[in-house]
């Protein structure tokens, strides 16, 4: 045999060894984290239009878009607190070109609905955390109370007597004021609505005495006094409000409570994708005109390992779990 055709059928035979880990599946993932996207991306956002989450989607979508070269949708499939979203995004292929822009209902609905038409965890491959946002205790101008003391001190002198308003039962605020009742011993009434709008003004007209609120939404009402402040439940105090406390100061490190949004993929979608959307949103989230409209939204920006959202949604499901079968907390 000559050297010629030596390296001919060596080199062929190479071929062959290529194509054979192609067709095995191999091939197919490194080709899809190479050539990602292909086409369209759908990013399901499963709340109502005009929503902080609605809102970070259609930023991060088109700025996706520019960089990609492709169009990048914002579907809304709002409905049964996310969970009509949640599950067309669990069935989507999983080739990356569906995602699920999420927020802390993906952790509280399972709370309350332990029998889902999708595992939380399980259905889902985590992509990215890409910020959290503060809430805090608010009361109206009407209550006697100036600080966080004196209002556990008075809420212990009138058990049952006063009430605290939540944008709809087994949502987070509803969660974080019944772990604060736990912990400081007072009890104070559940008085759901439909909507942070109507939870508030009834906070502002002191026909409701407390409610939790993300800052996002009761900052302008705060500055303006028609709601007072008396704590922050995140771990850092407020740059807008750097004169009220955490809990935490107030010694109630159990209470740091966040909202938070990130984005999920299928389960089963390559990990070379999950990790070329993973990287392409942390570099979105340094740009300063990202960084600018989130600090807008009252949003920090987070942008970490995928391993960082999955850590976050297992241990708030954990967390919110143990609360509501302790506190017999149900919802229609």
């Amino acid at each position: 045999m000559s050297k010629r055709l030596f390296i001919r059928r060596k080199l062929l035979a190479r071929g062959l060894a290529l194509a054979a880990l192609s067709v095995s599946g191999f091939g197919p993932a490194l080709a899809q984290g190479g050539s990602y996207p292909s086409k369209p991306i759908t990013l399901i956002v499963p709340y109502s239009t005009g929503t902080t989450a609605d809102t970070l989607a259609r930023l991060l979508g088109a700025k996706l878009s520019e960089r990609w070269g492709v169009a990048v949708i914002t579907d809304n499939r709002a409905g049964a607190a996310g969970v009509i979203g949640t599950d067309a995004a669990a069935k989507a292929p999983a080739d990356g070109h569906t995602l699920l822009f999420t927020a802390t209902s993906h952790s509280t609905v399972p709370a309350i609905r332990p029998k889902l038409p999708f595992d939380p965890i399980k259905s889902f491959a985590p992509v990215v955390l890409l910020g959290t946002s503060a809430m805090a205790v608010v009361v109206s101008p009407t209550v006697e109370a100036r600080t966080l003391k004196e209002f556990i001190e008075l809420a212990k002198s009138k058990p049952g007597k006063m009430d605290y308003s939540t944008p709809g039962g087994g949502g987070v605020q509803h969660l974080a004021m019944e772990l604060f009742m736990q912990e400081t011993g007072t009890k104070l009434v559940h008085v759901p609505y439909k909507g942070s709008s109507g939870a508030l003004t009834d906070v502002i007209g002191g026909h409701v005495q407390a409610s939790v609120a993300s800052l996002q939404t009761a900052s302008s009402l705060i500055s303006g006094g028609k709601l007072r402040m008396l704590a922050v439940m995140s771990e850092e105090r407020s740059p807008a409000f750097p004169n009220v406390p955490t809990l935490k100061e107030l010694g109630l490190s159990s209470l740091v409570v966040d909202t938070w949004y990130g984005v999920m993929a299928p389960a089963g979608t390559p990990p070379e994708v999950v990790a070329k959307i993973n990287a392409e949103l942390n570099a979105l989230l340094r740009l300063p005109d990202v960084r600018e409209a989130l600090a807008k939204q009252g949003v920090t920006p987070a942008g970490v390992a995928p391993e960082r959202l999955q850590q976050l949604v297992t241990q708030d499901i954990a967390r919110w779990t143990k609360l509501v079968a302790s506190a017999h907390i149900k919802t229609e």
